[in-house]
């Protein structure tokens, strides 16, 4: 059965390919995105293919914006069967600059060093709102086409952080740790309407926002882009397509009695003690 997909974040990498994914199974895909020339890009590839889609610009911390975006989208597919909540990211005004907080950095004076004591409340306020805010704000625009159907979802983006939170990023780590909580209680909260509510939780996957962090110049891994793959049982970054397969699952008729569950796809990262 045709559903109406919405997908926030929809011009990176990762939700790109999860909306690429559910096109091909039939389904009318709108994608909105900030940079309104990444959704159109995406949805053009996506009709290009046969499929069904539109780009809308919607900022999902304003709910002026996604109300605009909401009634696009209704005006092009109808209403919102399946939402994926997949806008994200981190800050570095919300990262210290070492994993550990040594004596000696309290003097340090270096230009951009930072520790705990450092960190900036709005770099802070910015990742938790970008993560957990421009999660809550979709869902309460969209999900009111949803309430009493049958079918309707709502997958939210968590992360493998959200398990056992990675160091430097304490802001990130702690945002995505508010998805997951989200998903939980939102799945009973709307458990009596017909919304499941599930979240995928990444784990490292290459993308525009890491890859600098993770790989140099020429490729090769940085210490923390060791530091990940020694720590990742599957000894591999994943792949944008390793996010299909559960995608499909969990926004389709298979997954019909499973709400609440937040599903780890990192490779067996969040499983591994390091020992």
């Amino acid at each position: 059965m045709k559903k109406t997909i919405v997908i926030t974040g929809a011009g990176g990498v990762l939700c790109s390919t999860m909306a690429e994914a559910l096109a091909k199974e039939g389904h009318n895909i709108a994608l909105l995105d900030l940079n309104k020339e990444a959704a159109i890009a995406v949805a053009d590839k996506i009709n290009e293919n046969g499929g069904s889609a539109i780009g809308v610009k919607a900022n999902v911390l304003e709910k002026d914006s996604l109300v605009q975006a909401k009634e696009e989208v209704n005006n092009a597919f109808g209403k919102c069967d399946i939402l994926v909540n997949g806008a994200g990211g981190n800050h570095p005004l919300g990262t210290t600059s070492n994993p550990f907080l040594q004596l000696e950095d309290l003097v340090r004076k270096e230009e951009g060093f930072k520790t705990f004591f450092d960190l900036d409340p709005q770099g802070i306020q910015f990742v938790f709102n970008l993560n957990f805010i421009g999660t809550l704000l979709p869902t309460q625009i969209f999900a009111q086409d949803m309430v009493g159907r049958e079918g309707c979802s709502i997958l939210n983006v968590s992360s493998m952080n959200a398990f056992t939170p990675l160091t430097k990023i304490p802001a990130y780590s702690g945002a995505k740790a508010a998805v997951s909580n989200f998903t939980q209680w939102l799945a009973v909260h709307f458990s009596k309407v017909n919304i499941r509510v599930n979240a995928l939780a990444p784990g490292f996957f290459l993308t525009e926002q890491n890859r600098t962090l993770l790989t140099n110049s020429d490729g090769s891994l940085t210490p923390r882009g060791n530091q990940i793959i020694d720590q990742t049982p599957m000894g591999k970054f994943g792949e944008p397509e390793d996010l299909i397969g559960t995608t499909l699952w969990l926004c389709g008729e298979g997954s019909s009695f499973v709400t609440g569950v937040v599903v780890p796809i990192d490779g067996g990262f969040s499983a591994y003690s390091g020992v």
